[in-house]
C-alpha cells in the first residue's frame, strides 16, 4: 500500500503536468517505445493483488468486443495492447472493418500500434513521474479522484450511458483537453471512484511501471491431457482430419477444461505446427476459411483471459467425452474418400462440407451439449446482438427432436440431396446487395420447407403415427434436453430446463436447424462485417425462428394451428403465410397426440414439461435457479406481475438479501410479432409484459441492483405490482435500489460476484456493467 508521502508526491506529479503535447511529452519523458509481455516487477504481486482488483473494478466494463475504446482488460495482454478510437460494433459501415481480435490479429504490442491502438500505460521513460503523467490509465484514475461522482441518485444528462454513445478515447497527448471538457468522466466512468486503499494500490502499481510478469504456465495435469487430446485430433487419415475439422468449427470459441483439478482454460486453435512444437496460430476471419497451408493441426492454447459471464463458454473434455467422440466419429462405419476443400460455397455450408460424416454422429455431438451449442450464438461473436437477437422472443422454451425419431439414415440422405437449399449468408461474405440475396435465401427456404414436408410425410407414412416420444428426453439423464432462452434487448441468456412461467412461444429443433443456427450466428457471423452482412444474418434468422416454431406447432391439431400462428404473428407481413403454405399445410395431421382441452398449445407444453421432469430432478444447473421453498410465496407474487408495472422494471436486475441470497428479476417484453427489423417498437405490447424470477444469476448485463431483506420480499413484490409511473419507480429505487452513485456500489458489486461464484461455480464469471441504468 502507498505511504502518505507517496500519495502526496503522486498528486504533485499529476498536478504539475498541465497541457503536455507530443513534443513536450517527448522532451520531458522521452519518445514512446511499445512494451512487450515479459518479466518484471513482481509477477506474484500482479496475479494475487493487482489482477483481481482490475477484474473487479475495470474488467466489469472493459471485457467484451464492445468494451469502450476497444480497451479489453480481461488480460494483461489487453492492457499492453491499449485502446483504439474505432468501434467494433458499427451498424452503418459499408465496408468490413479491419480485424482486431486480441491474441489473433497481432502478436506484439508494436504490431497493435500499426493497427492504430495507442497505449494506456506509460511507454516512455520508466520513472514514477513519467508512469503517472504519461499514462492514460493513471490520469483517468486521478481525474476521478479529483472530481468525484455527483451524489445525486440520478446522474445528470452530461453522462451518456447508451450503448451507441459517441466514445471519448483520449490519447495521452490529448488528455488535458479531455479532462477540461469532461472533468467528471474519470474512471470508472459513471460509477463511484475506487475505495482509497484500492486507488492507492493501483496507483502504486502504475507508478512502478504496471508490470504483469510472465504468463502463468499450465499445470502438469493439464499438459498431459493436452497431449492426449491433440493426439486424437491430429490423426493422419482423411476420416480423422474431417472429424477434427468438424470439431474445431464447433468449439473454436469454447472455454475448454479437462477432467483434472486444474483451473486452466484452453482454446482449440488451428496451427501450422504439429503437437510437440510451439503453436503458430492460423487466424482467419471465420473458422472455416481457407487456412492457407497444406495441413492444419488442431492445438490447445492456454487462454490467460479472465472469466467473463458474457463470453465464458465452458466445455469439459474428459474420458467419457473422448469415448463418445471415438464411437461417433472414429469407430462409426463410414468412409471419407474426398477432402471437401475451403471454397466458400462448400466451407460455409456444413451440409456440403461434412456430408460424408453421418448425420447421427453430428446430431449426437450437438445434442450432447445442446446448451453450449445454443449458447455459442448468445455468448459468442454476437456480443452486442441487437441485429441478430431482436429476431427472438424475450422468453421461450426449446425442445429437440429425438435422434431416433429423426430416422437418421433417411435424414442423411435427405440433407445430402437437398444441401443446395441450405445455403447460408456467410457464403456471400460482405455483400453489397442484401435485398437480392435475401430474396434468394427466401426462395431457397420455401423450396427447402416444401421438400422437407414431403420428406416428413413419407417418413410418417412408412413408420406410422408420431407421438411425443419424438421429442428428445436427454436419454433419461442429459439435462440439455430442454432449454430456456431469455432476451434482454441486445443480449440474451440460455439456461437448462424449463424456467419461468409458460412462455408465449416455443421451438422444436432438429439437426438441420441446430446446425444452421451455429453456422449463421457463430461460425459464419462476422462481427467486423459490413451492414449488409449483419442485415442478412438477421433476416435469415427469421427463417430459422419460424421453422423452429412451426416444428412445434405441427404437433397441434390442424384446426388450431392457424389460430396459434396468427396470435404469434399479429400484424406480421404476408410473407409468413407463404412459409406456412410450404410446410405446415403440406404435413399430414399428427395423430399420435391426444388433446383433452380447448387450449392444446398450453396442454402440449405442460405434457412436455411433465415428460422431461425426471431429467431435471438431479440437475444442478437447473436446481440452482429454483427458489428456496421459504421464499416461494413472495417470489411467485413477484413473478406473477404483468402489464405496465412489469414494463417499468429493468430488463435484468439482481436482488440481494442481507441473509446471503441472490436472485435475478427479468422483464419479458411482449411483441405482437418479431418480423420487422427497423420497426420493432411498433410491435411492442407493454400491457402483456411479465416478469420471471430465478435464484442465482441469469444474464451478464445487470441493469440494476436491489437490496431487500428476506422478510421484506413480499412487501417488495407488492410495491413493484403498484408501479404506475417513473415517479413510482424512483420511489421504489429510493427504498430498495442501488444506484450508480451509491457510495456502497462497489461493496454490493463484490457481494454479488461472491454469491454468484458460490452459487453457480461452474458457470459464474465477471458481470458487465455497460448496461447499468441511470434512473
Amino acid at each position: 500500500m502507498l505511504s502518505r508521502r507517496f500519495i502526496f508526491l503522486a498528486s504533485l506529479f499529476v498536478v504539475g503536468c498541465a497541457a503536455l503535447g507530443v513534443s513536450e511529452l517527448n522532451k520531458r519523458y522521452g519518445e514512446p517505445q511499445p512494451r512487450e509481455l515479459g518479466a518484471g516487477w513482481d509477477a506474484d504481486e500482479y496475479q494475487h493483488n493487482i489482477r483481481p482488483l482490475l477484474e473487479k473494478r475495470c474488467t466489469v466494463c472493459h471485457g467484451c468486443y464492445d468494451a469502450p475504446c476497444q480497451l479489453k482488460l480481461d488480460s494483461y495482454e489487453g492492457l499492453l495492447r491499449g485502446a483504439n478510437q474505432e468501434k467494433v460494433y458499427d451498424g452503418t459501415r459499408l465496408m468490413g472493418a479491419n480485424l482486431t481480435r486480441l491474441f489473433e490479429d497481432a502478436e506484439t504490442t508494436d504490431e497493435w500500434r500499426d493497427k492504430d491502438f495507442f497505449p494506456v500505460i506509460n511507454e516512455r521513460r520508466k520513472t514514477p513521474e513519467a508512469n503517472l503523467n504519461a499514462g492514460v490509465m493513471a490520469r483517468m484514475l486521478t481525474l476521478k479522484s479529483a472530481h468525484p461522482l455527483p451524489t445525486a441518485k440520478v446522474l445528470p444528462d452530461t453522462f451518456d450511458f447508451s450503448t451507441g454513445r459517441s466514445q471519448q478515447c483520449p490519447k495521452i497527448e490529448d488528455f488535458d483537453s479531455f479532462a477540461a471538457d469532461f472533468p467528471l468522466w474519470g474512471m470508472p466512468y459513471g460509477l463511484p471512484g475506487l475505495p482509497a486503499d484500492e486507488h492507492a494500490t493501483l496507483m502504486n502499481w502504475l507508478a512502478h511501471g504496471a508490470h504483469g510478469g510472465p504468463a502463468q504456465a499450465a499445470s502438469a495435469a493439464a499438459l498431459e491431457n493436452v497431449d492426449r487430446w491433440e493426439a486424437l485430433l491430429n490423426g493422419n487419415s482423411l476420416k480423422q482430419q474431417l472429424f477434427a475439422r468438424y470439431i474445431y468449427e464447433h468449439l473454436f470459441i469454447a472455454s475448454v477444461h479437462f477432467g483434472d483439478d486444474s483451473k486452466d482454460t484452453f482454446r482449440l486453435v488451428r496451427s501450422k505446427t504439429p503437437p510437440g512444437e510451439p503453436i503458430q496460430r492460423i487466424s482467419t476471419r471465420r473458422p472455416f476459411d481457407d487456412p492457407g497451408v497444406e495441413r492444419v493441426y488442431y492445438r490447445f492454447w492456454l487462454d490467460p483471459s479472465s472469466r467473463l459471464a458474457k463470453t465464458y463458454l465452458p466445455y469439459r473434455l474428459d474420458n467419457q467425452r473422448m469415448q463418445r467422440w471415438r464411437e461417433w466419429f472414429i469407430e462409426a462405419d463410414y468412409e471419407v474418400t474426398q477432402w471437401p476443400g475451403y471454397e466458400p460455397e462448400v466451407a460455409a455450408n456444413p451440409f456440403v462440407a461434412f456430408v460424408q460424416i453421418p448425420v447421427q454422429s453430428r446430431y449426437q455431438f450437438l445434442l450432447d451439449e445442446a446448451q453450449f451449442t445454443i449458447m455459442n450464438f448468445i455468448k459468442g461473436p454476437v456480443c452486442r446482438g441487437q441485429v441478430a437477437l431482436n429476431v427472438i422472443q424475450d422468453h421461450f422454451w426449446v425442445f429437440f427432436v429425438s435422434p431416433e425419431a429423426s430416422r437418421t439414415q433417411r435424414e442423411g440422405e435427405f440433407l445430402a440431396n437437398n444441401g443446395q437449399f441450405l445455403q447460408l449468408p456467410a457464403e456471400a461474405g460482405n455483400t453489397f446487395r442484401p435485398l437480392s440475396r435475401w430474396l434468394k435465401y427466401a426462395d431457397l427456404q420455401r423450396d427447402y420447407l416444401a421438400r422437407r414436408a414431403e420428406h416428413i410425410s413419407a417418413v410418417i407414412e412408412q413408420t406410422g403415427e408420431v407421438s411425443l416420444d419424438s421429442v428428445w428426453t436427454g436419454d433419461g439423464h442429459n439435462d440439455n434436453a430442454a432449454l430456456t432462452i431469455f432476451r434482454h434487448n441486445d443480449s440474451a441468456s440460455v439456461v437448462k430446463g424449463l424456467v419461468g412461467q409458460q412462455p408465449k412461444t416455443a421451438w422444436l429443433i432438429n439437426y438441420s436447424l441446430l446446425e444452421r443456427i451455429h453456422y449463421l450466428l457463430v461460425a459464419g457471423f462476422d462481427v467486423y462485417g459490413n451492414v449488409s452482412h449483419q442485415l442478412l444474418s438477421r433476416l435469415y434468422m427469421d427463417f430459422l425462428r419460424i421453422e423452429g416454431e412451426m416444428n412445434l406447432v405441427a404437433f397441434l391439431p390442424k384446426e388450431h394451428q392457424d389460430d396459434v400462428i396468427d396470435y404469434w404473428y399479429r400484424g406480421a407481413e404476408d410473407d409468413i403465410s407463404s412459409f406456412l403454405d410450404h410446410y405446415l399445410n403440406r404435413l399430414p395431421p399428427i395423430r399420435g397426440v391426444d388433446y383433452h382441452t380447448d387450449n392444446p398449445k398450453t396442454e402440449l407444453l405442460e405434457r412436455l414439461a411433465e415428460q422431461l421432469a425426471p431429467v431435471y430432478k438431479n440437475s444442478a444447473p437447473y436446481q440452482q435457479l429454483q427458489w428456496p421453498k421459504a421464499q416461494a410465496d413472495a417470489l411467485s407474487r413477484l413473478q406473477n406481475i404483468t402489464g405496465y408495472a412489469a414494463n417499468i422494471m429493468p430488463e435484468a436486475s439482481l436482488l440481494l438479501t442481507p441473509q446471503g441470497e441472490l436472485y435475478t428479476i427479468l422483464r419479458n417484453s411482449a411483441h405482437s410479432s418479431l418480423t420487422s427489423l427497423l420497426r420493432e417498437g411498433e410491435y411492442r405490447l407493454p400491457d402483456e409484459d411479465n416478469l420471471t424470477v430465478t435464484a442465482g444469476v441469469v444474464g451478464a448485463y445487470p441493469n440494476s441492483f436491489w437490496l431487500v431483506d428476506r422478510d421484506k420480499l413480499g412487501e417488495f413484490a407488492r410495491d413493484v405490482a403498484q408501479l404506475n409511473s417513473e415517479e413510482d419507480y424512483r420511489r421504489l429505487k429510493s427504498l430498495y435500489g442501488v444506484g450508480r452513485s451509491d457510495p456502497n456500489f462497489w461493496a454490493i458489486s463484490d457481494q454479488a460476484h461472491a454469491r454468484y461464484q458460490a452459487h453457480q461455480p461452474q458457470s459464474a464469471g465477471l458481470l458487465d456493467y455497460n448496461r447499468l441504468e441511470n434512473r
